[in-house]
């Protein structure tokens, strides 16, 4: 017989309310290799993100790369971690209580955030069943990546749906699967962008980097690649920038197999043997700072453009918890609560501060 999670100890006559869940990719618990090596065993049995048959991907994984990779990885995590801890999950957390803030602001209605990672912890079970003991009747889930991918976006909902199916009382439920073309979203990247330069100077190229993707899930009909170009392209079009002076590249492939091209080093490089010594790097795909950003981008990636005889390489940071990047994820939420029985109690409300966080100067 199933056994589902007890649900009569909730009040069946209490106030509804609305759980907000903000997930991200998700990180080893510490710089070690045990760790490490946990983190990797879990993500990379995840089938949405390798799709070859188990039967000749687990003698990979558990013969070569859970034995030599998270060695290494350790090396590249110790360089980045905090004092906090694993830097996506300090910038997550953040995230969270400045979109409460910003809410809690704005709006007069009962709702409840948790944080939670894909891969590791806090974990989408441990962060639901904490919104289930908090008697959330609506449930909205939203993936901090803002470009959808099968590999990220779906399994996140593959998550929630399988620890949904041991509920006995399944809440309303949401979830948000893209936002890349968000109009806050854009401009928040422009805002970021402006302020490197008003400060720095415009350099010569701006690359916007975004993480990779086999070239087949792409050839599948995973819509990822296209919506990479289309956030680029809306940023270059808010900065007027000529075509001439910006390019979309992806990082951090790994394996034998053809990812989507062109590789953020190779272009790097070939930027620096053609004269052009003064580059700005900027990932548009990472909504938080996190070891692709911050070792891979910009302490390798850095390191190959200046040996190449690159100048000057500036990485522009993740909108983390900025200002301009809290309002437009705190404006997606509402826009994506809209209609629930305790927002219309304040629509008025609602719709003004969707008009002011969508009002971009």
């Amino acid at each position: 017989m199933p056994q589902f999670k007890n649900s009569s100890k909730i009040p069946h006559d209490s106030k509804p309310l609305t759980g907000i869940l903000l997930t991200n990719l998700g990180s080893p618990d510490s710089p070690t290799t045990g760790s490490i090596r946990r983190y990797l065993a879990e993500f990379l049995n995840d089938i949405r993100v390798i799709e070859t048959p188990r039967i000749i991907w687990w003698p990979i994984l558990y013969g070569i790369i859970l034995t030599l990779r998270p060695r290494r990885l350790a090396h590249a995590y110790a360089k980045i971690w905090t004092n906090e801890g694993s830097p996506l999950t300090v910038n997550l957390q953040k995230q969270a209580e400045a979109i409460e803030k910003n809410l809690s602001e704005s709006l007069n209605y009962p709702f409840k955030i948790e944080i939670a990672m894909r891969y590791g912890n806090p974990s989408i079970k441990s962060a639901l069943q904490k919104l289930r003991e908090a008697n959330v009747q609506r449930l909205l889930v939203f993936p901090l990546y803002p470009h959808y991918s099968a590999t990220t976006t779906a399994s996140t909902f593959d998550a929630v749906s399988k620890e949904l199916q041991s509920w006995r009382w399944i809440p309303e439920v949401r979830f948000i699967n893209h936002y890349h073309d968000n109009a806050g979203f854009i401009s928040a990247l422009a805002q970021s962008i402006k302020s490197e330069w008003d400060k720095n100077g415009q350099p010569e190229k701006l690359l916007f980097s975004f993480h990779g993707l086999p070239k087949k899930y792409f050839e599948s009909g995973d819509p990822y690649f296209c919506e990479c170009q289309k956030t680029a392209r809306l940023v270059a079009e808010k900065l007027a920038l000529d075509d001439s002076l910006w390019s979309v590249a992806f990082q951090s492939r790994f394996g034998p197999m053809e990812w989507l091209q062109p590789y953020t080093d190779v272009v790097l490089e070939d930027w620096a043997n053609n004269g052009i010594t003064n580059v700005n790097v900027i990932c548009p795909g990472f909504s938080a700072d996190c070891l692709e950003t911050l070792e891979e981008i910009q302490i390798q990636y850095r390191t190959r453009y200046l040996n190449a005889g690159g100048k000057k390489f500036t990485y522009i940071p993740a909108l983390n918890d900025s200002k301009s990047h809290i309002d437009a994820l705190s404006s997606i939420i509402i826009q994506h609560c809209s209609g629930w029985e305790e927002l219309v109690w304040n629509n008025k409300q609602i719709k003004d501060r969707v008009e002011l966080l969508n009002r971009i100067e």
